[in-house]
């Protein structure tokens, strides 16, 4: 869910100027921030994104959650499908520097623009979740991966229990692992969290089993898909179970929560409502609040914000491609319209340059502008 106020009560930090605050959640390590959230909200909706800037505009809105989309990190980056093409690594670097980021921008949102008379924007940071593919190799590869994501400070991960390489959800020809191996890497997961001090560190199981043509067992899917699910959460490890549903009927997903709830009557699960789906010719689609009632606590849209940013950038060039400069001034036009809040409209205040000014003055930094040389005695001037 989204957040619908600013929070009140303010701290300071040694990284803004005297009298501007940030909320003290910051100080909250993220793990414990999205498990809180998890247990006091209906739900919790995670945009999808791929970089730091998304993740941004994700935590200006006020969303509590921001999802690190692993489809989309490839989309975003290496300009191709999800297919385990990218390393643990790479889309562990993303995940750091999206967190970094978030913590910048806190404070760049905290500082406004005096100057402008722009009021600072008070916002919480919203924990990271990331996609962790399949684990990227054997339960040593999944150690390494899980130590970058939580010293990352990543909030979260999901695992899936497919045969490297892995595909994509709505991907054809999907295999499994024996579910003792997908045991395993849960296991790993959960030991490395626990190891680095990080035992609220949480874990995500996700089967591919609806789907799939190849797996150990006899069964195939939804009965594979509810075993497998009831198998990782006999072992006690993974906080959130996610089933990859392969349309957007609601039978499949209301009979699945309905017959793992039978075994195991307290699971939570995670809910992808997947831009894969025309979610607009479904005449009866599943809402959140719906899937909430369910038990499905956590829920994203893993190519939300890659389908936002194609549609907007191709906007603009088909406009540009037929009226030329005409084409950008009626973006900046929807841009600035009277009520709009597009914060990246003024990449001045987006990207923080007040609040580096600020924060260089107070540090008496060089090579800040006229402001700060104006401000220095005569004799200081070069």
């Amino acid at each position: 869910m989204a957040a619908v106020a600013a929070p009140t009560e303010l701290a300071p930090s040694p990284l803004l100027p005297e009298g501007f605050g940030v909320p003290p959640s910051r100080w909250i390590h993220p793990a414990t921030r999205f498990r809180e959230l998890l247990r006091t909200e209906p739900y919790l909706f995670g945009p999808g994104v791929y970089d730091p800037m998304g993740a941004q505009l994700v935590m200006y809105h006020r969303f509590k959650a921001v999802y690190f989309s692993g489809y989309s990190f490839a989309i975003g980056h290496l300009g191709t499908t999800d297919m385990d093409l990218y390393s643990g690594p790479e889309i562990a670097d993303g995940a750091r520097r999206a967190v970094s980021a978030l913590r910048k921008f806190q404070l760049t949102m905290a500082v406004g623009d005096p100057a402008k008379g722009v009021e600072p924007r008070i916002l919480d940071i919203p924990p990271v979740v990331v996609d962790m593919d399949a684990g990227y190799g054997n339960i040593f590869n999944v150690q390494r991966q899980t130590e970058l994501l939580v010293t990352a400070g990543v909030a979260a991960a999901h695992i899936e229990d497919q045969v490297l390489p892995k595909r994509c959800g709505h991907i054809g020809g999907k295999a499994l692992v024996p579910a003792t191996e997908m045991i395993g890497k849960l296991r790993m997961m959960r030991a490395v969290a626990d190891d680095l001090g990080r035992d609220d560190f949480t874990v995500i199981a996700r089967t591919d089993g609806l789907s799939a043509i190849d797996a150990p067992e006899p069964a195939r899917g939804l009965e594979l898909a509810i075993d497998r699910a009831c198998r990782y959460l006999e072992t006690g490890i993974p906080d959130l179970v996610w089933c990859e549903f392969p349309t957007s009927d609601r039978g499949p997903v209301e009979t699945f929560a309905d017959q793992v709830h039978r075994r195991y009557p307290e699971a939570s699960f995670a809910f992808n409502w997947s831009s894969s789906f025309k979610w607009y010719l479904d005449p009866d689609p599943l809402t959140f609040a719906e899937l909430g009632d369910l038990g499905f606590k956590f829920i994203f849209i893993t190519l939300g914000g890659q389908h936002a940013a194609g549609h907007g950038l191709s906007t603009l060039l088909a406009a540009m491609a037929e009226r030329q400069e005409q084409g950008y001034i009626e973006l900046q036009r929807r841009e600035f319209e009277p009520g709009a809040d597009i914060p990246t409209r003024s990449h001045h205040e987006f990207s923080g340059v007040p609040y580096h000014h600020l924060v260089g003055k107070a540090y008496d930094a060089a090579r800040l502008g006229r402001e700060f040389v104006e401000a220095l005695p005569e004799e200081k001037v070069v």
